[in-house]
């Protein structure tokens, strides 16, 4: 078991039961799981966009057409994917934890 140290701090503080299963996860599905999270975070904060931008009408490049409703989905998307891929609200980092610890809890 690695030392305080060395351990992987998570929300800023150690946790071994983490570490332990970090160590039972193969890299490739810690890659995945950490992709899962961080995609769970868009579509999260992609709803939370497109709730926010419900009643606004006439906005964008489109002024208030048909052509609005697909311009402002495309760019709340973009906006939730670089949102999240940036950090986002912290969802996936707890997210990742739980699917690590699942993952963990499987293999032993």
């Amino acid at each position: 078991m690695p030392t305080r140290a060395m351990m992987p701090l998570f929300k800023g503080r150690p946790d071994p039961a983490f570490t332990e299963a970090l160590a039972k996860v193969s890299p490739q599905a810690q890659a995945k799981a950490k992709a899962t999270a961080t995609d769970f975070e868009a579509m999260f904060l992609n709803s939370m966009f497109s709730q926010m931008t419900t009643g606004v009408k006439g906005d964008g490049p489109f002024g208030d057409t048909p052509g609005t409703g697909v311009w402002r989905s495309m760019l709340t998307e973009q906006y939730s994917k670089s949102f999240a891929k940036a950090g986002g609200v912290g969802i996936s980092d707890d997210v990742y934890r739980t699917l690590i610890m699942q993952q963990a809890n499987r293999a032993a």
